[in-house]
């Protein structure tokens, strides 16, 4: 897993994600075109998809779920997600294997 979109910009890093809701349980599955896959449980009404996916890529990438927002598609499956503090490169290693980041 390591043709999905990432850029560093400074002491932050995009991530450019393709939400799955509706799934059994939360997990990052894989890749869709450029986008990491991240499917989640969680209904998409009031915010809660969107918390979930925070969650699930803070757990995978050992930070806080604060540290990371929603910058484009809110309300949408296609996300822009923003982590604050992180290098790309341990973004992209982490998230090439998200189930070891996670303890798996």
């Amino acid at each position: 897993m390591n043709g999905f979109r990432i850029e560093q910009a400074g002491e932050d890093v995009l991530i450019w994600i393709k939400a799955v809701p509706g799934a059994s349980r939360d997990e990052i599955t894989g890749i869709i075109g450029d986008r990491l896959k991240v499917r989640i449980s969680a209904p998409p009404e009031a915010g809660k998809a969107n918390r979930a996916i925070c969650k699930i890529v803070a757990q995978a990438l050992g930070v806080k779920a604060q540290h990371i927002t929603i910058e484009k598609g809110q309300m949408k499956l296609e996300k822009l997600l923003c982590v604050s503090g992180v290098d790309a490169q341990m973004v992209r290693l982490r998230l090439s294997n998200p189930q070891a980041a996670l303890g798996d």
